[in-house]
């Protein structure tokens, strides 16, 4: 008698796993900086995902193949969402906590959503504007500390700059990857080729600038790199698009709005970040505002197209 199959995960059990990965990496992040360039960092750690994800396509029999012009456009992509992206970011968490970088990557749904009416024509419904307007209004509470301490350092200013073209380009790699993969890509093998393109291209980067290749082989930096690279990138990646396929972009989307919160509680306790009433107002209206847009993008998808036209 055949053994019974193992029961599919469950939707929220999908929810949960990149909900909570993706929060705790911008803390994990942290464990990078110091003996190593972010740069090289960055280059190690998509080396090491597009391994992995090489490794899983081969094991469940997925094709690697493209034609040429489709690897121009991964590493496009590769440039976008993991390359320059990330060492925006690495280089915004060397003076802003984890939670603050991660807070103001939340605004990546608004920068999409800007992005798809210049590029795409997609109108914005007026609860997107609410919600973007909220969005605004809280970060300026959260951030409020940081930019009144501003006049004894500038560490905290360059780190929102960091941030903020780090979410501005990662929402570019969105916008460039809804236009590859609706033309048939394959998502999880166009991911794989798009990971290893970054690596390359920063690599390619540490050798022009004269970056340093370090490599740390303390237990902290080597425990950090396996966890980006094998939960952030791939367990996180393959669970959401699960999810994806389970219940819809639209439900699937409100990660967003949980992440921020889970990087915020871990910033708290490994941190030591100080709330205020200002930043607690903050992060509620930021994430009220990504509750609002959200909602509003899941409406949107559910009216028939007839209906649009």
């Amino acid at each position: 008698m055949p053994s019974p199959r193992p029961a599919p995960p469950s939707a929220l059990l999908l929810f949960t796993i990149p909900s909570f990965i993706w929060g705790t990496t911008w803390l994990v992040i942290k464990f990078q900086l110091g003996v190593v360039a972010p740069e090289a960092s960055v280059a190690w750690r998509f080396a090491l995902a597009a391994l992995l994800l090489f490794g899983w396509c081969a094991l469940r029999g997925i094709p690697l193949r493209f034609r040429a012009r489709e690897h121009l456009h991964l590493a496009l992509l590769g440039l976008l969402l993991f390359g320059l992206n990330y060492v925006l970011v690495y280089l915004a968490e060397g003076s802003l906590t984890s939670g603050l970088v991660a807070v103001l990557f939340a605004f990546i749904v608004f920068w999409n959503l800007l992005g798809a009416r210049v590029f795409f024509g997609t109108p914005a419904p007026r609860a997107v504007v609410g919600g973007a307007a909220l969005g605004v209004i809280g970060v300026g509470l959260l951030f409020f500390p940081e930019v009144t301490s501003l006049r004894t350092g500038a560490g905290q200013g360059l780190g929102i700059v960091y941030a903020t073209l780090g979410t501005m380009v990662a929402s570019g790699g969105n916008l460039w990857s809804q236009r590859l993969f609706a033309r048939g890509v394959g998502v999880v093998p166009g991911t794989a080729w798009a990971m290893a393109y970054a690596s390359l291209q920063v690599l390619a980067w540490c050798l022009v600038r004269g970056v340093p290749l370090a490599f740390d082989w303390r237990p902290a930096y080597v425990l950090s790199l396996l966890y980006l690279a094998l939960l952030g990138s791939v367990v996180a990646f393959i669970s959401y698009l699960t999810l994806l396929q389970r219940i819809g972009a639209g439900r699937a989307g409100y990660t967003a709005a949980v992440i921020p919160v889970v990087a915020m509680v871990a910033s708290t306790l490994f941190e030591g970040y100080q709330w205020s009433a200002a930043a607690v107002g903050g992060l509620v209206l930021v994430l009220a505002g990504t509750v609002l847009v959200l909602r509003a993008k899941e409406r949107a998808a559910q009216v028939p197209a007839a209906v649009e036209a």
